[in-house]
């Protein structure tokens, strides 16, 4: 099976669902058979390349609303073990960083980008960090595993622009107008940051489709379950 994650490094909901979705995972019995791979997407391609305050940034767009929206978020999160310090936030546009996510997938394996996304995620919703600023990323590379010298020669170089457009643009041809987005075998998807038991009932329900109905038709899920 294999499972192609839409996210932005921008987007709460993305981190709340990854983290749910890996704990259905652990506990669905076909998972080592189970190929995870992580698409970009961005919520705001016009994002500022220097980082400023996300707080800030985010009264403009939401005006008085913004803090009960960030209120509910935190809620959500902390009942993952998650912490978001939204005075420290920053931000930024978060091409480079979908771009370092591809060298992890190409000239890594999935353990490697996954761990990668975690420290991009920790870093812009608990560190502050500068998801735009090479030596940031660099140093969250390392910790992944990753090898310095050749992600700071990678950033430094225009070395995957091209494929990391054709990559938005594909998000753009399935549909996909929010994130996360999580495609099951390119035809099923569930959308949001679900509870984990949803994903497991997914999980659940395209390995059985797969098995008995390789031609299904594509299916969804939503706030209330899934439909597959």
């Amino acid at each position: 099976m294999k499972i192609e994650i839409f996210s932005d490094i921008a987007c709460p909901w993305c981190y709340i669902g990854e983290v749910r979705f890996e704990r259905a995972l652990a506990a669905f019995p076909g998972r080592a058979a189970v190929e995870v791979v992580y698409r970009p997407y961005q919520l705001d391609p016009s994002a500022p390349a220097q980082a400023i305050p996300l707080k800030e940034n985010l009264a403009r767009k939401f005006g008085a609303g913004r803090d009960s929206a960030l209120q509910r978020v935190s809620d959500a999160a902390e009942g993952e073990g998650i912490v978001f310090d939204w005075d420290r936030a920053l931000a930024v546009n978060t091409r480079e960083a979908h771009r370092l996510m591809r060298l992890a997938r190409t000239e890594y394996d999935a353990d490697v980008q996954q761990s990668l996304l975690h420290r991009l995620f920790e870093g812009y919703f608990t560190q502050g960090a500068d998801v735009a600023s090479h030596e940031q990323l660099t140093g969250m590379a390392v910790q992944a595993g990753m090898d310095a010298t050749r992600v700071r020669e990678y950033l430094a170089s225009d070395d995957g622009n091209d494929e990391l457009s054709e990559e938005l643009e594909y998000a753009r041809q399935l549909g996909i107008t929010a994130v996360p987005t999580f495609v099951f075998n390119g035809q099923y998807a569930v959308q949001g940051g679900q509870p984990a038991s949803v994903f497991l009932q997914a999980l659940e329900e395209v390995q059985r489709r797969t098995t008995a109905e390789p031609t299904a038709d594509a299916g969804a899920c939503g706030d209330d379950g899934c439909e597959l």
